[in-house]
């Protein structure tokens, strides 16, 4: 079984099509794609039945933790994909994760048969499941282009876009169709990196007057939920649902 660990910081930014064109110009010296190119990332966060940790979150507290299935692309019930427990403390994003067949993390998370395999992340996760009594709360995805700095790799940027969600059918292998959290044309930047960012890179933001934002995607559809009156399944009316989906 597969572990991953990260630790870093990272930075939001929200803009509009027209400055992330503008913004590709400018770090076309400094920065490369990634070797996937656009790639959709799927996730379903588990959360308790009053969505405790969601709640939590939004609350930004010093510290905070998700647990959610990633998968890279619509996975088949046999195809490995990464459990993560993500946490956050004073603005450091630590993500620790394990591969494991998409089956087998269904059979863990959804009806309490551990994997046979053991690990520190294992442990850690087998903790977090007995601290919270946690269901299936939400799909999430989203189509992603990451850049990679061109001497220092480890210093990237995101760009996703297509944010869309949904409450029901939360499988994995189900597809990833959703509902828009943004327009199509706004698109959502994460720089990730252990310590400060490239001086470069600031001035370009400065140039182009891209600042930070706060801004969760779970957060974010919680909160819109609730404003809608979605947050007790209360329905919108399909014709607004179908404008709004997207696969």
């Amino acid at each position: 079984m597969a572990q991953t660990v990260f630790n870093r910081y990272e930075k939001k930014y929200l803009m509009d099509i027209h400055t992330w064109e503008k913004l590709m110009r400018e770090l076309e010296p400094y920065m490369r794609q990634d070797e996937y190119g656009v790639y959709t990332i799927c996730n379903i966060y588990y959360d308790t039945p009053d969505n405790l940790l969601i709640r939590r979150s939004i609350e930004k507290p010093a510290y905070k933790e998700k647990l959610r299935l990633r998968s890279y692309g619509v996975p088949g019930l046999d195809d490995s994909v990464f459990l993560e427990i993500k946490k956050k403390y004073n603005k450091v994003v630590n993500k620790r994760r394990i591969s494991i067949p998409l089956l087998d993390a269904y059979r863990w998370l959804d009806e309490g048969i551990a994997p046979r395999e053991d690990s520190q992340i294992h442990r850690e996760i087998a903790f977090f499941l007995s601290r919270y009594d946690l269901h299936r709360g939400l799909y999430l995805a989203y189509d992603r282009t990451a850049l990679a700095g061109i001497e220092d790799p480890d210093f990237r940027v995101t760009f996703d876009r297509n944010i869309r969600s949904r409450r029901t059918d939360m499988g994995l292998e189900r597809g990833d169709c959703g509902q828009l959290l943004l327009p199509r044309e706004q698109i959502l930047m994460e720089s990730k990196i252990m310590g400060a960012a490239p001086l470069w890179f600031s001035h370009i933001l400065s140039g182009l007057k891209i600042f930070p934002v706060s801004f969760s995607k779970y957060g974010s559809i919680y909160k819109r939920e609730l404003l809608t009156g979605r947050g007790d399944n209360i329905q919108i009316t399909n014709d607004i649902e179908r404008s709004l989906e997207i696969c």
